[in-house]
């Protein structure tokens, strides 16, 4: 009898594991759909971060109500593709603010830590940060005096976590320093005396179209994930 018991029991628990499957799955969607929901923040780097609707700031409102027409049209269209085109205008903008952040955190020997500085999303709570109110002061001179934003418009907030992240580093004046060498008022490029001359890589003809064709893919793997967010937000 005893033998039987024992038998039993392992054919129940036999019986039970598949159950435990659809909790994995749902386990793994939902971190596959945050993921992707992050990678859409980041993409179109809005500027509040705390902003649940987006469009609280007029450039996010833009690049919103762009995202939101898209959502709503047939890919491949040509409209499609017009959005599309005045989409990727407005995130280059942002990506070029971002790109100088990542230039000066490079020259300050941070180039293996500027992905984790940088990176702000909707779940970042400004009660997080630790130096509030000098981070404050260091985003408006930056936003003051220095071409390091666009001058007609008030600086991303999102900045001010990355700034207070370099607070707690100790290096949040020689960042600012940094900037008002590299970008002076008045100048939308870099001083090119004060940067260090490196090489530049050439590509054949063949790398250049695998390059291509990988940007490619990354762009329209990025819409896909955008218009999932879209759906999200809409609802």
């Amino acid at each position: 009898m005893e033998v039987w018991n024992l038998f039993c029991c392992c054919c129940c628990r036999h019986e039970e594991e598949p159950e435990k499957s659809p909790l994995i799955s749902e386990t793994l969607l939902y971190f596959d759909r945050e993921v992707k929901r992050k990678r859409a923040e980041e993409a179109n780097l809005w500027n509040e971060p705390q902003d649940p609707s987006h469009t609280e700031r007029d450039d996010d409102r833009e690049l919103y109500n762009l995202l939101h027409r898209r959502a709503k049209t047939r890919r491949g269209s040509e409209g499609y593709r017009r959005l599309s085109f005045d989409i990727g205008a407005l995130r280059q903008v942002r990506k070029d603010v971002k790109d100088r952040w990542r230039m000066i955190l490079d020259n300050l020997g941070f180039s293996n830590e500027a992905d984790a500085l940088l990176t702000v999303t909707s779940n970042t709570p400004y009660k997080s940060l630790k130096n509030p109110t000098e981070a404050i002061r260091l985003l408006t001179v930056l936003s003051q005096e220095t071409s390091m934003f666009e001058q007609h418009s008030s600086p991303p907030e999102r900045y001010l976590f990355v700034l207070d992240r370099l607070i707690l580093l100790d290096v949040g004046e020689q960042f600012v320093s940094m900037v008002k060498q590299y970008y002076p008022l008045n100048s939308e490029e870099p001083n090119e005396r004060d940067l260090d001359a490196e090489p530049i890589a050439v590509l054949v003809s063949t790398g250049l179209e695998a390059v291509e064709a990988k940007e490619a893919d990354e762009e329209e793997a990025l819409e896909v994930d955008e218009e999932s967010f879209m759906v999200n937000l809409m609802e």
